[in-house]
Order: structure tokens, then sequence, then C-alpha cells
């Protein structure tokens, strides 16, 4: 079974975790279905979160200085959504906001996984 992985989440007193026969009743972890399948709810999450976050980001990395994105890496897709009599279109862009570029490209390449800069 997947069970959520927030610490206290058998001590929330809700409907659907009570569990058991008559005489015998008692509040149980719920199956896991939110965030990545490992919580139950955001409630959870921030549970795991606030034990063992701090270790988590020690293991796996802390960053000591800022990242960066220069210019040239800030370009972005976008579209903007225009109602037209009673054709509805989509412009297509792309948006460098640090340049303060916008440049059209058409639906095709804005579909277009491959396509992550303008020329």
């Amino acid at each position: 079974m997947k069970y959520c992985q927030g610490p206290k989440c058998h001590e929330y007193r809700t409907k659907d975790r009570i569990r058991g026969p008559k005489g015998d009743k008692h509040y149980e972890t719920r199956k896991r279905t939110y965030l990545f399948d490992l919580f139950c709810d955001n409630r959870c999450w921030a549970d795991w979160m606030t034990l063992h976050g701090k270790r988590a980001v020690d293991h796996f990395g802390r960053i000591h200085k800022p990242k960066r994105t220069d210019a040239s890496g800030a370009w972005y897709k976008t579209y903007d959504w225009n109602a037209r009599s009673n054709n509805q279109t989509h412009d297509h862009f792309f948006v460098n906001d640090l340049l303060g570029e916008r440049r059209p490209i058409t639906e095709q390449q804005y579909d277009d996984e491959n396509y992550t800069t303008p020329n």
C-alpha cells in the first residue's frame, strides 16, 4: 500500500481516517494521492517539510550563491488570446523581459519544443 508520509497524518481527526471494527476504532494514515504521490494533502506535506526539510536541503545541496539567467537565456514563449468578432485566435510570441523585446512567432513554432530561442 502507498501511505501518506506525513508524520502526523494519523493524528488528524477526519472521518475518512477512522478505521477498525466497532469497539476498536482508531485514526489511521491515509493513502497518498497528492504531491508526487507521497502525501495525502498539503497539511501533511507541510508537516514533513517542517520536520525534515532543512536536513533534506543540506543533504541534496544548499544554494550559497544566487543563480543567474543572462538576457540571452531569458526568452520564453507566450501567447495573447484575442476574441475578434466571432473568431477566437491566439497571437504567439517569444518574450524577453530583460531586453524588453517581444517577437511574433507562428503557432507551429510555439508548439515546437525544440524551438527555444528566436533567430
